[in-house]
Formats: C-alpha cells, structure tokens, sequence
C-alpha cells in the first residue's frame, strides 16, 4: 500500500459536488493515493452504495490533518479553498483548488476538468506559488485579545446596522484620515477580487508586494482605496466614544471588537502555497474568471 496522502477538503452541499467528490477519490484510489477528510459525513459519502474511492481516513481539524500529505485538494467554491488553505497554511503543504460554484477566482481549475486535474496532481506536474498573508492583532488599552491571521482579507464593520462606525486608520504609526463608515477592509493582492474587489478597491497582481486599504460606505471627503508597502503597519482604531465593531477574516473567523480597539494588520510570517496549473499570466486569469470583454469597442458594435 501507498503511503501517499492527499487532504480532501469538500462541502458536499450539491448533487453535482457529491458526484465530483466521489470520481476524485475513485482516481486517486486508482494512483493509489490515500484520502484524508475532516468530516465523518465525508466519508460515509465517499463509500456509500460500495463506493470504489481511495480509503479515507478521518482526522479533526485540530489534529492538524494536512501534516504529512502531498497537497490539500480542495473541492467547491472560494469558501472551500479558504478552508483548505487554514488547514493546510501551518506545515507548508500546497492548496489545489477545483471550482464547484460561479466565479471561484481562487481555484486553479474548473469541475470540467477534473480527470485532468487528479492526473496532473498525481504526477507532480503543476507549480507551487506563494502568496502573501496577513496578520492581524487586536489591543484594547495596550491588552493583546486577538491573534489570528487572512490570506483574503481582515474586515473591521459595524455590528449594528442601524449605528455608524468611527474609525481612524493610521499608516506606520501616523493618522491619515477618520470618518464614520459601514467598515474597513485590509486586503491582500490576493484578496483584491474578492471582498476588497466588490467593495470598490482596485485589482492588485498577485506578484505585487503591497497591501490594500479600502473604506466601505464612508461618511468623508477622503475615503479612497489605498495601497501601501507590504513593510506597512496598517491600524484601524475605533472611536473609545462610539460603537463597537466585529472583525471577520476571510469571511469565516469572527471576532466581537468593543469601542476603542485598535486592530493592527501587518504582512504574514507564514503565506499560503497555492498550486497552479494554469501557465498564462494573470491577466489571461482575470479575463477569463470575469468573462471581461476584450475585443475593441467599434469591433463589438460593429453592424
């Protein structure tokens, strides 16, 4: 028996999802690659009605389930490869996303693919690139009560919708502006289509060394988008008068904020490895998970 092990991060909440999940562990069965899962649930529908999928072994999450294995392969949408890179961030192991949903800009490849995808994966043939995280600390009066970490982003909202959020953001130490708002985000040039993207931040090249400020729904003159160095210290402080906040990390990690933190967002220690199979450069990427239009404007109205 191999002692190869791949990670199956998988949210099985569609038929089409269920069916994907049982062709990926049937091929790897076939290398003669293990299965890790961190769901029992998982794995009763991988072997269910005599299932000839690769044998699974079920680990909890704070077991630390990736340790040991080829690569985390995760199945879904953004929210599943957000997982998967959680689990597999701490040893260093690379995330190989497969697209279950719509856009799925994180995701190296789509489920029309996924023969291909196993194949390449069992092979070794794909690259592996780093991408930059976040880390995230968060003081009241001087006390340390938060501690955690993003690949997307770290946001700072409002709690109540019916209350406004003061907040100062300051660049290395020094106060750039303050406004009332719904919120601050602190992205990534990973992040930068996602949340940050639709909240209006600019497009950000993965390999641009930067870090990304974007206001939401901000009550003031100057409330645009920033970038700033990846050597930057970002802090969003919130008025000790006002309301309190909640953080939310890559739209998962939740933590309560009271009046008066102050949330301070540095560059990672530890990135996250991303596996790519995809040999075009990010602009072929973005034009294709958005389905921009390329052709000139005459050539499309053209009678």
């Amino acid at each position: 028996m191999s002692d190869r092990e791949v990670l199956l991060v998988v949210h099985p909440d569609r038929d089409a999802t269920r069916d994907a999940a049982r062709e990926v562990s049937a091929r790897f069965a076939k290398a003669g690659v293990r299965l890790r899962v961190i769901d029992e649930d998982v794995r009763e529908m991988l072997e269910a009605d005599g299932g000839i999928g690769a044998p699974c072994t079920v680990m909890a999450p704070e077991q630390d389930p990736a340790a040991g294995t080829e690569l985390v392969f995760a199945l879904g949408g953004d929210g599943t490869l957000l997982r998967a890179a959680e689990l597999a961030r701490p040893n260093g192991v690379p995330v190989l996303g497969v697209n279950m949903g719509r856009v799925g800009f994180l995701a190296e490849a789509d489920s029309d693919k996924l023969a291909d995808t196993v194949q390449r994966a069992v092979d070794g043939d794909y690259q592996v690139e780093e991408r930059m995280t976040v880390d995230v600390v968060v003081r009241v009066d001087g006390e340390e009560i938060v501690r955690t970490w993003a690949l997307n982003e770290a946001s700072v909202e409002k709690s109540s919708r019916e209350r406004v959020l003061d907040a100062l953001i300051e660049v290395d130490g020094r106060p750039v502006s303050s406004f009332g708002c719904d919120g601050v985000l602190c992205a990534t040039p990973t992040g930068s289509t996602a949340y940050a993207f639709s909240a209006g931040g600019p497009i950000i090249w993965p390999d641009v060394q930067a870090l990304l400020v974007v206001p939401s729904n901000a009550h003031a003159m100057f409330s645009r988008p920033l970038v700033v160095s990846r050597d930057s210290e970002i802090t969003v402080a919130i008025d000790p008068d006002g309301s309190p906040a909640v953080l939310t990390c890559d739209g998962s990690r939740t933590f309560d904020l009271p009046a008066g933190a102050a949330v301070r967002v540095t560059c990672g220690q530890v990135p996250v490895r991303l596996i790519r199979l995809w040999e075009g450069p990010f602009t072929d990427r973005l034009v294709h998970k958005f389905a921009l239009p390329i052709k000139g404007w005459r050539e499309r109205h053209a009678r």
